[in-house]
C-alpha cells in the first residue's frame, strides 16, 4: 500500500524496494519467506530489490552498519529518501528516522496515522491478494497462518489485533495487486514453528 500511494501520488520517483534476508535460511527476515519469491514480486513490480543480508542471530549494532552500508550505496547513486510502510508506531518512525538522518537520507511515511482499519479494507478493495506468512501466536491464534488476507480474515481478527498487523501479530506476503504487472504464483507449503512462539507458513514458487 506504500508503494501504491507512493506511485498515486507522483511526487517520488521509486527506484528500488529494500528489506532484510536472513543469512543461512535465505529468507526475508520475519516474514520467512524466500528469497526467490521476493525475486519475483520484485520483478512484477518492475523494481529492482536491494537485500541486506543480516546473520541468524543479529545485534542491533550489526544490523545497523549493514543497513547504512546498504543505504550509503543508495546515497551515492543519488537517492535521497527512504520509505516505510509504518502507521501510528512512533518510536519506529523516531528509530528510522535517526538511522536515515545518519547517512543524510530522509524518510518517507504515507500510509502515516492513517485509520488501519479503513486502510485494511481499502487494500482488500482495491483488488490487492496477499498471504499471511508468520504468526506471532501471543498476539494471534497460530491458525491464522497461511490464511488470504481477505474480507473474511479481517472479520476473524479478534478485537485486540490490529487489522494492518501494526503491532507484530501477523506478517504477510503481497501476491498480487493493482500495481502487478502480473501475479506471484505461490503454493502453501508446510507450517513450522519457531521459539514455541512464531507460526511460520512456508510458501513455494507455483509454476504450473
Amino acid at each position: 500500500m506504500a508503494l501504491h500511494e507512493l506511485r498515486r501520488a507522483g511526487v517520488y520517483d521509486v527506484r528500488a524496494l529494500l528489506t532484510t534476508v536472513t543469512e543461512g535460511y535465505d529468507r526475508i527476515s520475519m516474514h520467512g519467506v524466500r528469497r526467490v519469491l521476493l525475486e519475483q514480486q520484485a520483478r512484477a513490480l518492475g523494481l529492482p530489490v536491494e537485500v541486506v543480508f543480516i546473520p541468524q542471530v543479529c545485534s542491533n549494532e550489526v544490523y545497523g552498519a549493514r543497513m547504512r552500508e546498504v543505504l550509503e550505496r543508495c546515497r551515492a547513486a543519488g537517492i535521497c529518501s527512504v520509505a516505510f510502510g509504518d502507521v501510528f508506531l512512533e518510536d519506529v518512525r523516531q528509530y528510522r528516522e535517526d538511522n536515515l538522518a545518519q547517512v543524510e537520507m530522509e524518510s518517507v511515511f504515507p500510509l502515516w496515522q492513517r485509520d488501519t482499519a479503513e486502510l485494511a479494507r481499502t487494500f482488500v478493495d482495491l483488488g490487492f491478494e496477499a498471504v499471511i506468512t508468520c504468526v506471532d501466536s501471543h498476539a494471534l491464534d497460530g491458525g491464522f497462518v497461511g490464511r488470504s488476507f481477505d474480507a473474511r480474515f479481517l472479520a476473524d481478527l479478534p478485537p485486540t489485533v490490529d487489522p494492518c498487523g501494526e503491532n507484530g501479530a501477523f506478517h504477510s506476503f503481497v501476491t498480487d495487486g493493482p500495481i502487478f504487472r502480473h501475479p506471484v504464483r505461490v503454493k502453501r507449503g508446510e507450517t513450522v514453528v519457531r521459539d514455541e512462539r512464531f507460526y511460520f507458513c512456508d510458501l513455494i514458487g507455483d509454476t504450473d
